[in-house]
């Protein structure tokens, strides 16, 4: 949805409005108070079920500040998207208007479907004009609205488990300090419950049901209620799936568990190669950069799809490539065209992606694809080749020369 100016002048006008924030400019604290007012509005506590604007170049009182709107304005305003600081991402609009004969920088944000949406660990909400953090109550109203809307694969609940199925320990030591900033911790005095609820870890507090995201990050055995949940890595010394196998591993256990696991065996693999004959200077080189590797796997676990696949994510390690299966294709806003391409990118869980980012897993949305092209390139590999299918994507990594 998008506002006509007659629209926006008048929101620009309310000063009492609770779906409208102005930024004279973006610079000091301006772009920390105006995530958290994108973050307000994506949760939409008051039900409003419309855009809230964040206007940038309008004073408090509505009148333009005239400040120049660039390009570099609206790629850095667009970035709020995907920097990784409101979590799940927003869903924003960012576009150049004049108003009231000045240029201003206006970002439309829709509420969320997947609501509490939290900016730096803290559920901001709105009230009136201000902002503030959410208190308990808030958090089980907007939890609420999540259960009664479209909720993504990745939060539905698995009616035929239970509290038990999860780890108490792995959610209270290891992802609540990183969910929620650790004043907010210590401030509030929600029950076990409440906090998994806040974390779409169980559908409600009322409906203790694990989620799919609650099995994938805390579940104990999450393989038993997710049979596709699992990564094959095999080790081929050869070229060709017909010739020998020397490492083969089935990992399984909770998302950050396959992650590490992984990792560990990229370590293993990729062994480094020291050259002292060509400058006076000991050379070290890796077959492959850890970091490409890393950034094109986690996309695979991050994108794949549970849904009517017992598939898992496939890493097959030859001795001139790595094969990276993901069992998932294009979703949403990607297509086979534009895969891969800069700025276009989607989620078909977009509360895993979450989740991971919460981990340390992700430290920014939508340039894994990039940051594995620039790390190849910088290591002399050539840069990855795609093919992308309607069920699978597959990524290939050439060794280094």
């Amino acid at each position: 949805m998008s506002y006509t100016d007659a629209e926006l002048t008048t929101l620009l006008d309310d000063l009492e409005s609770d779906h409208a924030e102005r930024k004279e400019s973006w610079n000091g604290g301006s772009p920390d108070t105006g995530r958290q007012a994108v973050c307000a509005f994506a949760n939409d506590l008051p039900d409003h079920r419309k855009p809230g604007i964040l206007f940038v170049g309008a004073k408090d009182d509505g009148t333009p500040s005239r400040l120049v709107i660039t390009d570099a304005l609206l790629r850095t305003l667009a970035d709020i998207k995907t920097d990784g600081n409101i979590l799940p991402p927003p869903s924003i609009l960012v576009e150049k208007r004049t108003l009231k004969g000045a240029e201003m920088a206006i970002v439309t944000v829709l509420p969320s479907d997947a609501p509490p949406v939290k900016y730096k660990g803290r559920i901001c909400v709105r009230f009136g004009p201000r902002h503030g953090i959410a208190t308990a109550q808030d958090e089980r109203i907007l939890s609420e609205k999540r259960r009664y809307r479209d909720i993504p694969f990745d939060v539905q609940p698995l009616p035929s488990s239970d509290l038990s199925a999860l780890s108490r320990v792995v959610f209270e030591q290891e992802y609540l300090p990183n969910a929620f900033a650790a004043d907010v911790l210590v401030a509030n005095d929600r029950s076990y419950e409440q906090r998994l609820s806040a974390c779409r870890m169980i559908a409600a507090v009322s409906n203790p049901v694990p989620t799919i995201l609650g099995m994938l990050v805390l579940g104990i055995s999450p393989r038993d209620w997710l049979p596709g949940h699992y990564a094959q890595f095999l080790r081929i010394n050869g070229t060709t799936y017909s010739d020998p196998i020397v490492d083969e591993a089935v990992i399984d256990g909770s998302l950050a568990q396959i992650i590490r696991r992984l990792d560990e065996k990229i370590e293993a693999h990729n062994r480094m190669q020291v050259d002292i004959t060509s400058g006076d200077l000991e050379r070290r080189t890796a077959p492959y950069p850890k970091v490409a590797l890393q950034q094109l796997i986690r996309n695979a676990v991050m994108h794949r799809t549970y849904e009517n696949t017992n598939t898992p994510v496939r890493v097959c390690w030859f001795n001139d490539r790595i094969e990276i299966v993901n069992p998932g294709g294009p979703y949403g806003a990607v297509t086979a065209a534009n895969f891969g391409q800069p700025g276009i990118t989607d989620y078909r869980n977009p509360n895993i992606a979450e989740a991971m980012k919460v981990m340390g897993f992700v430290q920014r949305f939508g340039v894994g694809i990039q940051t594995a092209r620039a790390e190849l390139a910088k290591n002399g590999n050539p840069p990855p080749v795609f093919q992308v299918e309607p069920t699978i994507i597959l990524a290939t990594v050439r060794r280094r020369p």
